[in-house]
């Protein structure tokens, strides 16, 4: 089956870069010359899918205001002859047929999946969690969804992690049936070192079978009276394949300050505009 839906949940309250995320959505910070959401945007819709479902909260109007169209902007864009810039604001506007549904309550990662069923019922959908991006030739997911219609079932992204990292996330477990491809049994989250199961972290990408959905609504609230779309998984693989791809490509953690901060640093060393200005204020020379 294609993979043709894409959900990201964005209603997070972004705490972690507090102030300036009282009013402006964490997703919207710029990473170079874009905001951070758009690099997902652009990596579902280059992984084949069509929809994109926003699964929103209350200070995110602007998301929504990004993807809508901005008529005065292109108005005064084109009166004064800034032809470029205005197709490209089109562009943006049309790039993809976004649909966003409203989170009312912050219950977890589980829950915001739960949130997109009305669009998603009934067929494989991908799960892109924002805050991770990833640079490389072929995006994370368009290698997730290839793996899905070659083998079937679900597929979860897998990044091997130092000793140091294991406890910070969710950490897989099965048998590598090909190079870089394993057929999960379960996962534990954010285990001692000592409890691992693996080193193969569990990344923020995911092609999810329908019947995910069923698991979510019969999975108790844990930590914190959220709902954990790990342990929906971890039902899921006793019944039907679940896979985890160690992807190919580079990765930016863009969900604490540091990370944010170190990812617009290192894309714009690569940038021919602006890699003069970084070397010149970190050197000093």
């Amino acid at each position: 089956m294609t993979v043709k839906k894409c959900l990201f949940p964005v209603a997070g309250l972004g705490t972690r870069f507090l102030p300036v995320t009282k009013e402006l959505a964490k997703e919207m910070l710029p990473l170079v010359n874009r905001p951070i959401i758009s690099y997902g945007v652009e990596e579902a819709l280059a992984s084949g899918c069509e929809n994109i479902v926003m699964i929103t909260g209350r200070a995110k109007h602007s998301i929504e205001n990004y993807f809508d169209r901005s008529f005065e902007l292109e108005d005064i864009l084109k009166k004064r002859g800034k032809l470029e810039l205005y197709y490209k604001m089109i562009h943006i506007s049309e790039m993809a047929d976004v649909i966003y549904i409203r989170q009312h309550e912050p219950l977890g990662l589980g829950h915001a999946v739960l949130c997109g069923e009305p669009v998603c019922k009934g067929e494989y959908f991908g799960v892109i969690l924002p805050d991770d991006v990833f640079v490389g030739a072929e995006p994370v997911l368009s290698q997730l969804v290839k793996v899905h219609e070659r083998l079937g079932g679900s597929v979860i992204a897998l990044e091997r992690v130092s000793d140091e990292d294991v406890s910070r996330y969710g950490i897989a477990s099965g048998e590598e049936v090909e190079p870089g491809i394993f057929k999960l049994d379960g996962m534990v989250e954010k285990p001692k070192l000592a409890d691992a199961p693996s080193h193969y972290a569990i990344m923020g990408r995911y092609v999810l079978s329908p019947e995910i959905v069923p698991l979510l609504h019969k999975q108790q609230a844990g930590a914190g009276g959220e709902i954990q779309l790990t342990d929906a998984i971890r039902e899921l693989v006793k019944s039907e394949p679940v896979w985890g791809v160690v992807y190919q490509g580079r990765r930016f953690d863009c969900g604490t300050q540091k990370g944010w901060l170190s990812a617009n640093i290192q894309l714009a060393l690569e940038d021919e505009e602006l890699r003069d200005v970084v070397i010149r204020i970190v050197t000093g020379k």
